[in-house]
């Protein structure tokens, strides 16, 4: 069974959009549940209305982060899939995503493709966004290249992780996937199976500034505590310490000493780390 987890926030007209899609599904076999994280809407009334069989959790607001990982602990399926909830899928979504799997003996993590909608326009992804298959940790360095409404993972393996990072404000996805990378294969069934949502105000991108001091963040841990080879580990440490580099110069811009002080001190311990 394959677990659908939606964690939503003041959302209540989205969300409901994202469950009809997973109701609409031609898999037949998932649970859905959805976290509502602490909203003041009419999220719960909406939700109900619609009358889609599902588990309702609700939690005081402590971020996407902690309602996902409440989801997955209130789960019940080997499968889990994460749905965002300003995002919709394909009804052939969960099917082809089971498919791949079942083909593929040992796979842990796999996600789809994905149509990207920003301020109500079609827009194709950069080069740059472009999701590579199987080992994707050097690639998935820079910035996020899993799409948390596009994979689907096994659940222990996601406990195996720890969850996501509930200590993080943004990026949290970023620092799951690249622990995930660390230790298995992501691959790409390349079908645009997902509509991605983007441009509008709540979304964590647009209200954190420097996403950058985030992936650092990940980055930091990741090396203090991964087990990397040495050509991950050189890779991860020249990645920290070129973007620790440009954040300390935007905070001597800003005169933020403190901060200054603090990212040369990351870019110092990237360049330990890569030779260890």
């Amino acid at each position: 069974m394959v677990s659908v987890v939606i964690p939503t926030h003041d959302r209540a007209t989205l969300v409901v959009r994202a469950l009809r899609s997973v109701a609409a599904q031609t898999y037949a076999d998932h649970e859905i549940v959805v976290v509502d994280d602490g909203s003041g809407d009419e999220t719960a009334a909406a939700v109900e209305a619609t009358g889609i069989p599902l588990r309702y959790v609700r939690q005081a607001h402590a971020g996407v982060s902690a309602a996902r990982n409440r989801g997955v602990a209130a789960a019940r399926g080997e499968w889990i899939a994460f749905l965002d909830s300003d995002d919709v899928w394909l009804p052939q979504k969960l099917a082809r995503q089971m498919a791949f799997v079942r083909r593929r003996n040992g796979i842990e993590a796999c996600q789809t493709d994905e149509i990207w909608i920003r301020n109500g326009v079609r827009v194709n992804p950069g080069q740059r966004h472009r999701k590579p298959s199987g080992d994707i940790f050097a690639a998935s360095l820079e910035l996020c290249l899993v799409s948390p409404s596009a994979v689907m993972l096994r659940r222990s393996t996601f406990e195996r992780l720890g969850g996501f990072d509930e200590g993080l404000p943004a990026c949290e996805d970023y620092d799951l996937w690249l622990r995930l990378a660390v230790e298995t294969p992501v691959f790409l069934l390349p079908e645009r199976l997902v509509t991605r949502y983007g441009g509008h105000a709540d979304q964590l991108s647009r209200r954190h500034w420097g996403l950058d001091r985030f992936r650092v963040a990940a980055l930091a841990r990741l090396l203090a505590t991964a087990p990397l080879s040495p050509e991950r580990r050189r890779r991860a440490a020249e990645v920290l310490t070129r973007k620790c580099a440009i954040l300390a110069c935007g905070a001597r811009r800003r005169g933020q000493d403190s901060e200054v002080e603090r990212y040369l001190a990351l870019a110092e311990f990237g360049r330990g780390a890569a030779s260890f």
